[in-house]
């Protein structure tokens, strides 16, 4: 079985040790002295439980965990903290954590604590379980809303090419971790581009959704195209690699050569054209993607079409 990512957050070697010995049979733990050296693997990992020892002298923890639920992307992250007292109900709303264990309590119940607050989390938000990444429930939540707003953004609609070969040559498991890197790599470079107001969600498979600012959208899409190029050949076996591409099976059951695993990008964006639907703005972004898999390799385009216009005069952006 493959264990989940904790990360937990504490300065007590009492608590580390707890938390080893009744969690490390489900979890693989990642030990940090503060919330703020934590935060680059929090973004980069997305771990399935953050334990949080509330520290009264460490007055940084409060904000972290605020702008981090703030965040669509991360607003889902389970969080359990360790208090010395009972929160008082005034506070409680205003508490960034879905749970508490009372220090006292930590080795009697924390691995229970733990276990009850990511299956609360699981039970009321929908995530993709191999990327931590919300599902499509919050994806159309987030395309509306902004629709209602009525304030400028981006839609991106991505999807992988010649990943099928790719299953079939190596297997499911190599697969996934495909996608897993798929889903950092944009979470991360979504997130760097723009630190806020940005979404990442994975609505199945090989097709991720990214949400920006207008004016971001094509210089994120680009890093995203030349950084996937850049390192999806590790996943390749090495003489595979040096060939540049790999033998398979294609849909109809022929045996025939395949290029490496590449990313199309279909951009559709609100200053284009006006959408009342979050269902018509994904259509246009789709068809963009669709539009990006007729040309070789790992490319973006982005609708730049009037409302009666054809696809042709969409823009390539490879």
């Amino acid at each position: 079985m493959t264990k989940k990512d904790l990360f937990l957050i504490s300065r007590d070697e009492a608590v580390a040790a707890i938390a080893d010995r009744t969690l490390g049979s489900s979890y693989k733990t990642a030990f940090f002295n503060s919330l703020q050296d934590a935060l680059d693997q929090v973004y980069s990992l997305m771990p399935s439980l953050i334990i949080v020892d509330m520290d009264p002298s460490d007055t940084s923890v409060l904000p972290i965990l605020r702008t981090l639920k703030k965040d669509p992307v991360f607003s889902h992250l389970p969080v359990l903290a360790i208090v010395n007292d009972i929160p008082d109900v005034s506070s409680w709303n205003d508490l960034p954590v879905e749970d508490y264990v009372k220090r006292c309590d930590v080795e009697r119940e924390l691995a229970l604590r733990a276990i009850l607050t990511v299956s609360r989390v699981e039970r009321t938000v929908e995530t993709n379980p191999l990327t931590r990444l919300p599902g499509n429930i919050e994806v159309s939540t987030q395309i509306q809303w902004r629709l209602g707003e009525e304030v400028p953004f981006a839609l991106a609609y991505a999807d992988l090419d010649n990943f099928k070969p790719f299953n079939d040559r190596y297997g499911f498991s190599r697969g996934d971790d495909v996608i897993k890197m798929t889903g950092r790599l944009i979470r991360n470079l979504v997130k760097s581009g723009q630190p806020e107001k940005s979404f990442v969600g994975h609505i199945g498979g090989d097709d991720f959704i990214f949400i920006t600012d207008v004016e971001v959208v094509e210089t994120i899409s680009r890093q995203i195209v030349v950084s996937f190029d850049e390192i999806v050949p590790m996943f390749y076996d090495e003489a595979d690699r040096d060939k540049g591409l790999i033998t398979s099976t294609d849909r109809q059951g022929n045996i025939r050569e395949f290029p490496f695993v590449s990313v199309s990008i279909g951009i559709a964006d609100t200053q284009c054209r006006k959408y009342l639907h979050h269902g018509e703005m994904v259509q246009v972004a789709s068809e963009m993607k669709s539009f990006a898999k007729k040309f070789a390799g790992s490319c973006f385009t982005r609708d730049r079409r009037a409302p009666d216009e054809s696809l042709s005069n969409a823009a390539e952006m490879p």
